[in-house]
C-alpha cells in the first residue's frame, strides 16, 4: 500500500530544478553604478534619479533595479535629498 503512494509521489518535483519547470535563460542584473565606477550619486541629477523611482513614487528595490547594496543606500539618500528640495515628487498626485 505504501509503495503505491511513493510511486505516485515520485513523479512530482524529482527533476532537481527549483524554478517550477520554467525553461529559459535569465540574464543576471548588474549594478550600473559599479560598471561606470561611480563614487558619488548626485542628488541634483533628477533625470537619472527618476529612472529609479517608478510611477508610484517609491524607490525601486535592489532586485528590480539591479544595483548593489552600497549604491542602493547612496541612491536612497540621493532620492531623499532630491525630494526635500523639490527636484523629485513625494507622490504622483
Amino acid at each position: 500500500m505504501s509503495m503505491d503512494r511513493d510511486r505516485d509521489r515520485g513523479d512530482r518535483g524529482d527533476r532537481g530544478d527549483r524554478d517550477g519547470g520554467r525553461m529559459g535563460f535569465r540574464r543576471r542584473r548588474y549594478c550600473k553604478f559599479c560598471e561606470d565606477k561611480v563614487v558619488n550619486i548626485d542628488y541634483k541629477d533628477a533625470d537619472m534619479l527618476a529612472g529609479y523611482v517608478p510611477e508610484r513614487a517609491k524607490l525601486a528595490p535592489r532586485r528590480i533595479s539591479g544595483t548593489c547594496a552600497m549604491h542602493q543606500r547612496k541612491l536612497q539618500t540621493a532620492v531623499k535629498q532630491a525630494r526635500n528640495i523639490a527636484l523629485l515628487p513625494f507622490t504622483t498626485e
